[in-house]
């Protein structure tokens, strides 16, 4: 699959293309089967993430079609479709709940414990948007 890096995923995807957007942090891609199903894979610790060497890319963990007929299940490493196994529906259901888990602790409301020390005000330093070279650099490490 070849990869094309976009702000926005366009209307019509092309077959075999894996768009990925770092300002919104996803990859789109019409599904490895064939099928025309658009498979978003959100880039977040919690779901996907994506490796970019250069040349190619991979994603981590194994795209999972399961609520589409197809029910295809593959990896896409190095800009190439490695099929993976079909899954039973408990496995299925099992993974799908520990990602319900996964996802609900990554975006849960940290707790704020009260105190009586005086209030101080600080006003937050406003960080500049990474572009999308450094968001590149960034995951490079």
């Amino acid at each position: 699959m070849k990869h094309l890096f976009v702000e926005h995923i366009p209307e019509k995807l092309e077959a075999g293309v894996l768009y990925v957007s770092l300002e919104y942090d996803t990859v789109v891609h019409s599904c490895a089967c064939g099928c025309g199903n658009e498979v978003v894979t959100p880039l977040s610790p919690a779901e996907w993430s994506v490796n970019y060497d250069g040349r190619s890319i991979s994603l981590s963990p194994s795209i999972g079609n399961w609520e589409f007929p197809c029910r295809s299940h593959y990896w896409i490493r190095r800009g190439k479709v490695d099929w993976a196994a079909r899954w039973s529906n408990e496995r299925i259901a099992s993974v799908q709940e520990k990602d319900r888990v996964d996802r609900e602790k990554l975006y849960e409301k940290p707790k704020i414990k009260m105190d009586s020390s005086p209030a101080v005000d600080v006003k937050p330093k406003r960080a500049k948007p990474l572009s999308v070279l450094e968001k590149i650099r960034s995951w490079l490490g």
